[in-house]
């Protein structure tokens, strides 16, 4: 015999679908500016007729059934989509937890034995509170891959390796300087000096907050890795306050070529290279 709750709400459909959109639409936080009302009808509607179809006796106590595999490929979609579209978490929460409201509207219109009202209330509230786990898992998931390409993203912006003269690079770095951006500063600047044949690699440091033991090896490690590929390497943008931090912490840096300024440290260069500029006097006309 057919549960009561499922042979009411599978008859009940329509009615359903109609409720969750009613509650989805007159929520405040709804964004009409990332998905439209056509978008998320059609959207409420598969995943709606895949809930209803797979919901049968020997499914609807068990949230993990495999019956329900496309009911969480459905919501898996859709919450990373959203996380990718820019909804929040409760935005994707409420899609999911409406769907639970319009449920227990309809079947408390149309069961009206109390006692069984809450026996099947209590099968969906269970069934209905995993796929909100499913939802928020996989929303996570979706926010995280967003925060790592936007962090890649930053990375490649933040470490742009520019050829300041023939033979030289600079290399302004700006923020913290942690491991897996000094991989990425590394790879930019040793690349960038194969494909120039630069003998000179300026690391401007004036965008650095705070130089600690850390970064400081962090960046002996880009100068070494400089120097192996045939490239002399300076650091400039010393302030006193980091000067005094590698000589408090012990740092040795007496190895490295440093400058206060990045215009300090293209002179060096100049002179490393045996450049010389000169300002160009300016010609009076005949008529002065």
């Amino acid at each position: 015999m057919k549960n009561q709750s499922i042979k009411v709400l599978q008859g009940k459909k329509k009615h359903v679908l109609e409720t969750w959109m009613k509650f989805q639409l007159s929520d405040e936080s709804l964004r009409e500016d990332l998905m439209s009302n056509e978008e998320l009808r059609i959207q409420s509607e598969e995943l709606l007729d895949a809930f209803l179809t797979n919901l049968k006796d020997d499914t609807i106590d068990d949230p993990k059934s495999s019956a329900f595999e496309a009911v969480v490929d459905i919501l898996s979609g859709i919450s990373i989509s959203r996380a990718k579209q820019g909804f929040t978490p409760r935005e994707t929460g409420i899609y999911i937890f409406s769907l639970k409201d319009a449920l227990l509207n309809i079947l408390q219109q149309e069961i009206k034995d109390p006692q069984e009202l809450y026996v099947q209330s209590l099968k969906i509230n269970k069934l209905i509170d995993s796929f909100g786990v499913v939802t928020f898992e996989t929303f996570i998931k979706g926010r995280e891959e967003v925060i790592l390409r936007q962090t890649d993203e930053i990375s490649e912006i933040s470490t742009p390796v520019i050829r300041v003269w023939d033979g030289i690079l600079a290399l302004p770095i700006i923020g913290t300087l942690d491991s897996s951006r000094t991989q990425v500063v590394m790879e930019s600047l040793l690349q960038e000096i194969v494909e120039t044949g630069s003998s000179i690699a300026i690391l401007d440091i004036s965008g650095v907050p705070a130089v600690d033991s850390l970064v400081a090896q962090h960046l002996i490690k880009t100068v070494s890795a400089t120097r192996l590929m045939g490239a002399e390497c300076i650091i400039s943008g010393i302030r006193p306050e980091i000067a005094q931090t590698v000589v408090h912490l012990g740092i040795d840096l007496s190895q490295v070529i440093t400058k206060s300024s990045l215009a300090s440290a293209l002179r060096a260069a100049f002179q490393m290279l045996q450049l010389t500029v000169v300002k160009k006097q300016r010609v009076q006309s005949i008529t002065e």
